[in-house]
């Protein structure tokens, strides 16, 4: 088996408009019907990693604890948005507070070198804005 890249990711929406309005409202994409409620989005580029990430390293990462929150529902997926910049991950997280998103965590500078800020979407996904150096070998040394 030769995987070529990742072909399509999404959340598996059980809220009906809620989610349709979750991921163009609060992120801007723009989803044309292709069935019935079944919705694609324009103009996304493929994902960098496709990875199996703990769920005890997100509690670590998004609440500073390696337990999930039972009062929060636990995700069975993530996604991140790349962004520009470290700026534009703080404005990003600005911009959805502003449209009334509750961020688990502010934007910040990982351990490793990422910057993120993360929420979750109706659907329980882990969703967040990011800015990893090594995706943008144009920056080296800013």
């Amino acid at each position: 088996m030769e995987i070529r890249f990742i072909a399509g990711f999404g959340p598996i929406t059980t809220t009906g408009d809620e989610g349709l309005a979750f991921w163009s409202g609060a992120f801007g994409l723009r989803f044309d019907e292709m069935a019935p409620d079944y919705y694609h989005a324009h103009g996304l580029p493929g994902a960098n990693v496709f990875g199996l990430w703990p769920l005890g390293q997100a509690a670590e990462a998004t609440f500073g604890t390696a337990t999930w929150p039972e009062d929060r529902p636990v995700p069975q997926s993530w996604l991140e948005f790349e962004m520009a910049s470290p700026e534009a991950v703080a404005d990003g997280e600005r911009e959805l507070v502003a449209g009334g998103h509750e961020m688990l965590v502010g934007a910040h500078a990982e351990p490793w070198g990422q910057w993120t800020a993360r929420l979750q979407s109706p659907e329980g996904m882990l969703v967040g804005l990011s800015y990893m150096p090594d995706f943008h070998p144009e920056d080296r040394g800013r």
